[in-house]
């Protein structure tokens, strides 16, 4: 039985929209297709704007623009997370400075944050990890009080919520993903809302490359002219007609998931309480989306042998994120607030398990018992 870790779900709808994007002579984008998904997104999360980018990279990398970001200013954002979370900021010159992360939730530890403020501190960009959100109170508490900007990096947040709150929404700034590893997908692809009423304009000049074009096209001006710096950040309409049809199914999706998530996660239920691995914790106020499901070995398991074993018996099981504080990039362009003994030994100890839209209950009880098997001979 060979169990890949993923496999890109559709809908069936997606390729008849992407035919009437060529029936319409529409292919580049800001068309049709984009502006139901620009609709539903704002919808769905109350966002001032919401506008479809490229990648959730260009997401981040829009809010870096937006917030001015100059050389030399600090942006805390956990060492647990993908490397577009701080090249974003480094690539205007700013330090990343990495606290360490909760050991529950695997979320930036919000107790550490303030510790890590300097003058120099410009943003906040807790990431929301596997779809369960941070402690979003605590943090823009302490942004309010040190004046600081939240950018939340939502990329794994799609259909989660905190306190009923959608993820993305709360910080001055959100980016979502819909990378063929997402929930919901296009591809690549991604989108930034923006909360703050203050970056709402700004936002689609840099998107459009630095022009007010999208006023123009809605009738506000007559011409529109080169306005700031920005860049190509918006995807193609075939991009968007993919992701439309996604978005119209986003509650079965996340439906589905939870099913598959909720299995595994009562499999496991024996192994945490013999002490072989940790289950994910997902806190009281939070609704997650079962964007993954991983366990934590045992510090005393060596992760590797088990993931070789997986592999050998075709099961798709990965590691994750190699914590940034102790990549080349990291060490060259970043700092270290404090330790961060949970982010070394939860990334050395988590493992991945295939889950997606269509997983069955037969391969699934075959990666939990292949991993029951594979802990027992470590």
């Amino acid at each position: 039985m060979k169990i890949p870790f993923n496999w890109p779900y559709m809908t069936g709808k997606e390729l008849y929209n992407i035919a009437q994007c060529h029936f319409n002579g529409r292919l580049a984008g800001d068309g049709p297709f984009t502006a139901l998904c620009h609709q539903w997104l704002q919808q769905y999360s109350g966002a001032e704007r919401a506008l479809l980018t490229n990648s959730c990279t260009a997401a981040l990398e829009m809010s870096a623009l937006l917030l001015d970001i100059q050389p030399g200013d600090e942006v805390i954002m956990p060492s647990y997370t993908f490397v577009s979370t701080a090249n974003a900021f480094v690539l205007r010159g700013a330090v990343p400075v990495f606290v360490d992360i909760r050991p529950d939730t695997l979320n930036i530890d919000e107790q550490l944050i303030a510790p890590a403020i300097t003058s120099k501190t410009k943003a906040i960009v807790p990431v929301h990890y596997a779809g369960v959100s941070c402690e979003m109170d605590t943090i823009l508490q302490l942004a309010k009080k040190y004046e600081l900007a939240v950018v939340e990096d939502a990329a794994q947040g799609v259909m989660s919520s905190y306190k009923g709150r959608t993820l993305g929404s709360m910080g001055d700034l959100g980016a979502f993903s819909f990378h063929e590893t997402k929930n919901v997908i296009s591809g690549e692809g991604g989108a930034l809302l923006v909360n703050n009423v203050r970056y709402a304009t700004a936002a689609e000049i840099i998107r459009e490359k630095g022009t007010n074009r999208s006023q123009y096209f809605r009738g506000e001006i007559d011409k529109y002219t080169w306005q700031e710096h920005g860049s190509s950040f918006l995807p193609g309409e075939l991009i968007a007609a993919f992701l439309w049809a996604q978005l119209e199914e986003a509650k079965q999706i996340t439906s589905r998931r939870l099913s598959s998530w909720n299995y595994y996660h009562a499999h496991f239920a024996d192994a945490e309480r013999m002490g072989l691995l940790s289950r994910p914790v997902i806190p009281s106020d939070c609704v997650h989306n079962a964007h993954m499901y991983y366990v934590v070995l045992n510090p005393a398991l060596d992760r590797q042998p088990v993931l070789d074993g997986l592999k050998a018996l075709g099961i798709g099981a990965v590691f994750h994120y190699v914590p940034l504080h102790s990549a080349p990039a990291g060490v060259k362009f970043g700092r270290v607030e404090g330790n961060m003994s949970n982010t070394d030994l939860l990334s050395a100890q988590l493992i991945r398990l295939p889950l997606w839209v269509g997983i069955s209950e037969t391969q699934q009880d075959f990666v939990a018992e292949s991993l029951m098997k594979l802990l027992g001979k470590s």
